[in-house]
């Protein structure tokens, strides 16, 4: 029977520990007070983010084609390549972003590809003006490839 008398001493001393520290799942959590946390949100150099105009993925995530017309192929060579945040894949070949970084005139992408059995390291820029960019193939001797944008399904379709 002392075993039954010690449960709500028991109880009596763990709600003298005071309130839970971890805040339910439907409540916000508390603010944190620090310097740190109250401190403003740095500035980013000229050129860069926000500050740049028309910056950001949306500028190269799309596809992209050599020749307007190979827009509406799906699949062959004459077709076009399809960039995302995260995927850049073209003809017989699929690479994945490993890393993009914002340059002075667009972005500069590092990919891990593999085509035909094979795996390779890339590193492409990326400068868009409007519907069109210019893609530079860094550690291919800096070769430029011209491409349009292509309309999205479901987008007007450019006058001719």
């Amino acid at each position: 029977m002392t075993q039954h008398r010690l449960v709500p001493i028991a109880l009596l001393v763990l709600a003298a520990c005071g309130p839970a520290e971890v805040n339910p799942p439907t409540d916000p959590a508390a603010p944190i007070n620090t310097p740190e946390a109250e401190a403003p949100e740095p500035t980013p150099p000229p050129g860069v983010g926000a500050i740049m105009p028309g910056s950001g993925p949306q500028t190269f995530v799309g596809l992209w084609s050599a020749r307007r017309a190979w827009c509406a192929n799906p699949q062959g060579a004459e077709r076009p390549i399809e960039i995302t945040t995260t995927r850049f894949e073209g003809y017989e070949n699929s690479c994945g972003i490993l890393s993009v970084s914002q340059v002075r005139d667009g972005y500069e992408a590092g990919l891990a590809c593999s085509a035909e059995g094979q795996t390779s390291r890339e590193r492409v820029r990326m400068n868009v003006q409007g519907d069109a960019m210019r893609l530079t193939w860094l550690n291919r001797n800096s070769a430029v490839v011209s491409l349009v944008r292509c309309p999205t399904p479901g987008e007007a379709k450019p006058a001719s």
